[in-house]
């Protein structure tokens, strides 16, 4: 299937959408890219699949706009948009086979057989599916309906995909396989994706872009790497990554303290109003040189420390402070490092890790 031709931007003006008092998406502006592959992200209540819902035509606008490419598409009903959309249910039709479910677009839109058969065909060879048509739906695992219902979503070469939480049913190592799938079924088709998800790592992993949501109002639209490292805000900073906030005071010429200790960092500060230090897990590092500067050290006691294959979570409740954690490989050699649960510790944060975010508006 070839979609590096045709694909059109996105672009969401001053969008609104009330019911009663409630302000379910309050001017919320988004410019997608043609080929873009953008997550939005969000806790529940957020107003990210109500945007996804607007951009598929299912819900009107109480005010605003929305453009595919030139086209101006608020007022236009689903059929007559070229979307394909994958459920987080599927959707699929348990009494069809997999060739009859991914064919079913092509039929509302009057399409020979001799043609639907080629392109359902060629649909279910791009989800590595090629040799299911005649399938019975019940048959298959989750990943495969995932697949399946995929297939359908592109079978028609639509301009514009949306996905509403396809991976969510799916168990932990199974949604982590298709995630990467996801990302290469992306690149190969070149198309125009919107993908609504809860789960950061997901977002993470597949986006191009990411725009956080809380609210209703979109908080932060970065890529992944920038959102992680230079979090907008204290809500952004809890959201993305491993991260505990930990409130800061204002000292002499705005110099920044945890506690007894100074801050030093390479990133701009919040001119005013509350700052936290955001620690990141992985950003932290062991420091047992006693001789060493007395800036970016932070002293605790460890708590608990914590097998997860790969590494160990180290929780450290800081002097005067929260419970922050650290990661360490799980390794023989990473073990020998680390002192005794009850006993205390020394950590460093180097000034290009050390985030000071101000905290959200209201």
């Amino acid at each position: 299937m070839n979609f590096t031709e045709g694909f059109e931007s996105v672009s969401v003006n001053k969008v609104c959408k009330h019911y009663g008092n409630l302000k379910a998406l309050n001017n919320v502006d988004l410019k997608v890219e043609a080929g873009e592959f953008m997550s939005l992200l969000g806790p529940s209540g957020s107003g990210k699949t109500t945007l996804l819902s607007i951009l598929g035509g299912f819900i009107r606008v109480s005010s605003g706009s929305i453009f595919f490419g030139e086209r101006d598409v608020t007022l236009m009903p689903p059929h007559k948009r070229e979307i394909g959309v994958v459920f987080q249910n599927y959707a699929l039709f348990p009494h069809m086979t997999v060739g009859e479910n991914v064919a079913f677009p092509l039929r509302a839109r009057g399409e020979s057989a001799s043609k639907s058969r080629e392109r359902v065909k060629s649909a279910l060879a791009t989800v590595e599916l090629s040799g299911y048509e005649d399938r019975n739906i019940a048959a298959l695992s989750g990943g495969q309906r995932q697949r399946v219902a995929l297939a359908r979503a592109i079978v028609f070469e639509p301009k514009l995909i949306l996905m509403d939480e396809p991976l969510s049913a799916l168990d932990k190592q199974l949604r982590e396989i298709m995630q990467i799938e996801l990302r290469a079924l992306h690149k190969r088709l070149g198309a125009t994706m919107i993908y609504v998800t809860h789960d950061q790592r997901e977002a993470l992993t597949m986006s191009d872009r990411i725009a956080i949501m809380r609210g209703g109002e979109l908080v932060q639209v970065d890529t992944p790497r920038r959102l992680h490292d230079h979090p907008a805000n204290d809500f952004v900073a809890s959201f993305i990554g491993e991260s505990t906030l930990v409130p800061l005071q204002r000292g002499v010429d705005n110099g920044l303290t945890l506690g007894a200790t100074a801050l030093r960092t390479t990133r701009p500060i919040p001119p005013s109003g509350d700052v936290f230090l955001a620690l990141q897990s992985e950003k932290l590092l062991l420091d047992n040189d006693s001789c060493g500067p007395e800036w970016n050290r932070l002293r605790g006691r460890v708590s608990d420390i914590v097998f997860q294959g790969e590494s160990l979570k180290v929780f450290v409740d800081l002097e005067g402070g929260p419970t922050v954690s650290l990661r360490q490989p799980s390794h023989h050699e990473g073990n020998l490092s680390l002192p005794p649960i009850g006993s205390p510790m020394m950590m460093r944060l180097h000034p290009e890790d050390t985030i000071v975010v101000p905290r959200a508006g209201v």
